[in-house]
């Protein structure tokens, strides 16, 4: 599966900022451009991905320069498993993120994140405290035990460590890496499912605007094309030669079992180059949360932990 126009999807409501700058009267007319790295299109922002071999799974890690922007975050399936969540709520005292760790793994996956964190306090990058730095790096997992022969593999602080060094600025590597590792689509059924996977995208608008998103794709439904309302992904025919619609499943519920909970959660991040506060970032995570609706069907269900963080 090409996860990519679904990324396209929630950068596209992530977009829905330019309309919040002044914007000159020549530019309107100007269709955003497509742009080629992915989020790494955006100044500032870094990607590593760590895959372990022994099972598909693994952590991918976003990485921000110098001393952390503002972070926000949309968390709106009913099964999350997150990490250092309500500190990016606007109320909260600390306004800058250094990093975002998405994982597999499920809640065991969250070890990832103290290896970014001991790697980022390595280079004395944090909250500043009388002791030194705190690293702050909020987090979020999908889970992919079911994947594979053994769910005791699963991705540790090391392979955060590794990610976060290996983290670069060139063209973000997309499908079965990283976070993305184990992911799987089209589960109502109850049956084989597909490949899901990572993918990334990013626009630009004629104002100068940068927008970029990096999506690890879990959904227990369909992955759509949001331009065409095609589905990519998902759920397969009977005989599985063929994609069927969970959209008319769900029409008829005798012919779809409902989403187990523990096989699905899609993560996302979503990063711009506009000088927000902290209030406007958790209003561009609402914002770019509208793409998960877009392109995946059913999304924010009760079985899931769908999440989308903003920097």
């Amino acid at each position: 599966m090409n996860p990519v126009p679904f990324a396209a999807g929630l950068v596209a409501a992530g977009a829905l900022l330019g309309s919040t700058p002044a914007v000159p009267p020549a530019y309107p007319q100007e269709e955003p451009r497509r742009m080629t790295r992915g989020i790494t299109d955006v100044q500032g922002i870094k990607v590593g991905h760590h895959t372990l071999t022994e099972r598909p799974t693994g952590c991918t890690v976003i990485l921000v320069d110098g001393e952390g922007v503002p972070g926000g975050v949309a968390q709106r399936g009913g099964a999350p498993g997150t990490t250092e969540t309500d500190l990016l709520h606007p109320l909260n005292l600390v306004d800058k993120v250094n990093a975002i760790v998405l994982s597999g793994g499920s809640a065991f996956g969250l070890d990832a994140r103290q290896g970014v964190v001991r790697y980022l306090e390595e280079r004395g990058l944090g909250w500043r405290v009388s002791t030194g730095v705190v690293p702050i790096v909020p987090g979020a997992v999908l889970i992919d035990l079911h994947v594979g022969e053994d769910p005791r593999i699963r991705p540790t602080a090391d392979c955060g460590y590794k990610a976060a060094g290996g983290a670069g600025d060139g063209t973000v590597l997309e499908g079965n890496v990283g976070a993305g590792a184990g992911a799987t689509v089209g589960k109502f059924r109850g049956g084989p499912s597909m490949k899901g996977g990572l993918g990334s995208a990013s626009i630009s608008l004629a104002n100068g605007l940068v927008v970029g998103a990096i999506v690890a794709v879990n959904a227990a439904g369909d992955v759509i094309d949001p331009s065409t309302g095609r589905v990519v992904a998902g759920h397969r025919t009977k005989d599985g030669k063929e994609l069927a619609d969970v959209r008319q499943l769900l029409r008829n519920p005798a012919d779809a079992a409902p989403p187990r909970a523990g096989e699905n959660t899609t993560i996302a991040v979503v990063a711009t180059n506009a000088r927000l506060t902290k209030t406007e970032i958790n209003r561009v995570a609402l914002m770019a949360d509208d793409g998960l609706a877009r392109a995946i069907n059913p999304a924010h269900t009760a079985a899931d932990g769908d999440t989308v963080f903003a920097l």
